[in-house]
């Protein structure tokens, strides 16, 4: 008891980081897919700062031997959350090693897919990479992390820093990664998979490393268009040398966010892996910027709390805000601004929480966040923003900020009243939305968004014309979509020349609104309405063909002939669709067993959480809900994106309001595995 009563004193009156100071880390891991586990030894070098009874390690559900310091066993206590490692320790360094085993239940994730394959991969942030390996949730301690990784010799692995060896050892090839900076252990990462790797350079000789599953390198072009150019403009726009040694990018199945800036590996979602119809949808250049922006303002400098978090945020939102605004111009960059300008005001008649507070929104701390510094960067100048930002980083780098950190930087550079900016951008919940329209009317397209905007509640007659001209005009095609938008509930005699002008534009994104914008499709519209058909966009195309299928029964068969070869993006959207439109068809399928096995396999788990959830929500629409379907949807309960298994949860309990699907739930159960067979039976008892 003694010892226990000591380290819950040292923690009350001080963080561990004011008594010890690690520095380094290496670890020998190995991965096992089959028991989804990870062991290994880790070895930590640390400073103790002041006299201290215990020290701790963030370590959940593992189990330890070997635990020893400087070679010599020592007392720990293994709380199942902690490892707590219990001596009377004095000023001087330390040396710290042990050996580990756990099966983690969140933070690493072992992903299998066809053909007995695997791919495993990471996620700190908001998970704690305490789940898989012995560190800190804590992102106060920064240590220098080396990782030495034993995986099938099949695959490739990937973690932080420079690969400095590659030994193949029979059927396992071990990956040795070192790195030369220290950072917080929410970045740790590790993906494995089967990839293949392009290779490039960066203007200031930084490796650059794409990669892609191997079955997806027809759409490497599109799905990394812009990446070196990003990473080019972002080095150059913040003034400060990429802070790390190499940088890659990794696209992995059933990721839980669109990315993830691990320190020198972006991991992100596979949903960004487009051809170049998809990329008109789906691009990835801004979360690409994103991620990468991030390897500054996070990891190479990390906000110290969850208060500041918007330094994170906020910084990487607004800096791929500006990459996007390299690459596709100022309209762009000023319709961006302006459509989370209105998501903000329109949340602010809600939303209490501000910025500077750890439960703030992410729309708060990421949008709210990038607006602060547009009109901090628009009122202090460029010049004065860049020299502030440059110092910033570099007075701070590889350590911890806070919101004052910044602002003493700008002091240095400007008079700008830092003291009403923080209340009005920070701490009031509210949308400054009259300082926001006065710098977004620096846009000509914005000038006119805002007359089409006071037009809404203006009689259709009185504000046709002035549609009219701007939809013939070479305006920015967001200033249209409005237009498109503005018009939906207008009687179709009325706005009929202003579809067909939209129609005309040959705008994808204006002919994707105006496609989505029909609930019902008058039969002289029935012709330009079937040209969207052929868009080079797979989302305009998948809501063009169900709304004509469902408005001219009698065309149903053309349709159908004409899409049957449509596959979509990668969660195969267009070919889910086609499936359960072609089997709601009387008289259409030849072999519609065939058709249904085909929709079936694509709700298991041989694919994606997003082309399940596609089939699943098919299948239960058209009643197609077969054994196979029914257990299908109860592992989805057992998903770890939590989307996936909410949509699951409900779907059961939608349909166990139907006696007979009751019968066939309670059926099914023997067949299940254990995990299944609890959600099951939860949902069964509610």
């Amino acid at each position: 008891m003694k010892y226990i009563f000591l380290f819950i004193t040292s923690v009350v009156f001080a963080q561990q980081t004011h008594f010890v100071d690690f520095k380094s880390v290496s670890g020998q891991l190995a991965l096992n897919a089959k028991e989804k586990s990870v062991s290994g030894s880790v070895v930590y070098d640390f400073n103790v700062l002041k006299p201290v009874d215990t020290v701790k390690i963030d370590a959940k559900n593992m189990e330890f031997t070997q635990v020893k310091i400087d070679g010599k066993e020592v007392v720990f206590l293994n709380t199942g959350k902690e490892l707590q490692i219990i001596s009377h320790f004095q000023k001087g360094k330390k040396h710290l090693s042990f050996d580990y085993s756990v099966k983690p239940k969140q933070a690493l994730y072992f992903v299998d897919i066809e053909n007995a394959e695997v791919q495993i991969w990471t996620q700190g942030q908001g998970r704690y990479t305490s789940n898989w390996f012995p560190s800190f949730d804590d992102v106060n301690e920064k240590v220098i992390f080396n990782l030495q990784i034993s995986y099938d010799k099949d695959y490739q692995v990937v973690s932080n820093g420079v690969l400095k060896n590659k030994i193949e050892n029979n059927s396992q090839t071990d990956w040795q990664y070192e790195m030369e900076h220290p950072m917080s252990s929410y970045l740790l990462m590790l993906a494995v998979g089967k990839f293949d790797k392009n290779e490039f350079t960066s203007k200031t000789k930084i490796p650059l490393e794409y990669y892609l599953e191997n079955k997806d390198k027809k759409s490497f072009e599109p799905t990394y268009r812009y990446s070196k150019r990003i990473f080019d403009f972002l080095e150059k726009e913040i003034g400060v040398k990429y802070p790390w040694e190499i940088y890659r990018q990794i696209p992995v199945r059933d990721f839980l966010y669109g990315g993830m800036e691990n320190t020198t590996a972006t991991l992100f979602t596979t949903r960004y892996v487009v051809d170049s119809t998809g990329f008109a949808d789906r691009k990835y250049t801004n979360v690409d910027a994103h991620e990468l922006a991030h390897h500054w303002f996070g990891d190479l400098i990390t906000a110290e709390s969850g208060t500041h978090h918007w330094l994170q945020e906020g910084f990487a939102t607004y800096y791929a805000l500006l990459a996007e605004r390299d690459i596709f111009g100022d309209d762009y960059f000023y319709s961006r601004l302006y459509e989370t300008a209105q998501q903000l005001k329109f949340a602010s008649r809600t939303d209490a929480v501000p910025v500077l507070n750890a439960k703030a929104s992410s729309l708060t701390f990421y949008e709210k966040g990038a607006w602060a510094l547009f009109v901090l960067h628009e009122s202090i100048g460029d010049k004065a923003f860049k020299k502030a930002i440059k110092s910033y980083l570099k007075k701070y780098a590889y350590q911890t900020v806070n919101t004052q950190d910044f602002f003493d930087e700008i002091k240095k550079v400007s008079n700008f009243d830092l003291e009403q900016f923080q209340k009005t951008w920070l701490e009031s919940v509210a949308f400054d939305t009259p300082t926001a329209n006065a710098l977004l009317s620096k846009n000509k397209a914005i000038q006119i968004r805002l007359e089409v905007d006071k037009l809404k509640k203006i009689p259709f007659a009185e504000k046709k014309d002035f549609l009219i001209k701007t939809l013939n005009s070479d305006v920015y095609h967001s200033v249209k979509e409005a237009i498109v938008d503005q018009i939906q509930n207008e009687k179709y005699d009325l706005k009929k020349e202003l579809l067909l002008i939209a129609l005309h534009t040959n705008d994808v994104q204006v002919r994707q609104t105006l496609a989505d914008s029909f609930s019902g499709i008058p039969e002289d519209f029935r012709v330009n309405y079937e040209t969207l058909l052929d868009d080079k966009s797979y989302q305009t195309q998948e809501i063009a063909l169900f709304n004509l299928w469902r408005n001219f029964p009698d065309h149903r068969r053309a349709y159908l002939d004409k899409s049957k070869d449509w596959i979509g993006f990668n969660d195969y959207n267009l070919r889910t669709l086609w499936l359960s439109l072609a089997l709601s068809t009387p008289d259409y399928a030849e072999d519609p067993d065939a058709l249904i096995a085909e929709l079936v396999a694509f709700s298991s788990t041989k694919y994606e959480a997003t082309t399940r959830q596609n089939a699943l929500e098919k299948l239960i629409a058209f009643k197609l809900t077969n054994d196979p379907v029914l257990i299908n949807l109860v592992n989805a309960t057992t998903h770890h994106m939590w989307q996936f298994s909410k949509f699951g949860r409900d779907s059961i309990r939608s349909l166990l309001k139907n006696s007979e699907m009751r019968v066939s739930f309670e059926r099914i159960l023997p067949n299940l595995n254990p995990d299944e067979q609890f959600q099951l039976n939860r949902l069964l008892k509610e």
